[in-house]
């Protein structure tokens, strides 16, 4: 089943995209080269729970241009990229488990995990301890920061999924939206 985005979708893209970006900046914890424990993948989770993985990519893709606006360190064009609005599309990712949730943070999560650890091992591996390999340090370096980040945002969908807004409009009988 196809759908066309109403102005109601892309307006709750672009706000989820506006209030991952607040979130992002109310930092738990921030890691000391980039990265922080924050709520801010819930907004994008939200929107690709309740209108597919093409939404949930749009608002991420937002977010990660926001964040490059506001707030980048620059060292190369694919890096830009991979750092700032790829690992935030692919939590559309979630928008193929609507009616599992828990298991599209999981999968959301891991595909970010995914590009900063490439990220991690192309751009920045020259910052491993000498003697650590660049996979071993951009392996643990992320996973620092976005297993609590994933953990976080499960707990959050979790709990809003007892609410209307996590509830998949437009879908019967496993109807699904791309």
């Amino acid at each position: 089943m196809k759908r066309r985005w109403d102005t109601r979708v892309m307006m709750e893209i672009a706000v989820a995209a506006a209030l991952a970006l607040i979130l992002g900046m109310l930092r738990l914890y921030r890691m000391p080269y980039g990265g922080s424990i924050t709520l801010e993948m819930v907004p994008i989770l939200v929107v690709s729970l309740r209108h597919g993985p093409k939404s949930g990519a749009w608002s991420g893709l937002i977010l990660g241009l926001l964040k490059l606006l506001l707030d980048a360190y620059i060292i190369h064009p694919v890096q830009l990229v991979m750092d700032y609005p790829l690992p935030y599309a692919v939590l559309g990712i979630a928008g193929f488990f609507a009616h599992q949730p828990l298991t599209g943070v999981i999968m959301a999560s891991i595909a970010r995990y995914v590009v900063h650890v490439l990220a991690g091992v192309i751009f920045w591996g020259s910052y491993a301890p000498s003697g650590t390999s660049p996979w071993v340090y951009s392996l643990s370096y992320n996973a620092s920061y976005l297993i609590p980040n994933a953990i976080l945002a499960a707990v959050v969908i979790m709990l809003l999924m007892k609410t209307p807004l996590i509830k998949p409009e437009g879908r019967k009988n496993g109807d699904r939206l791309v």
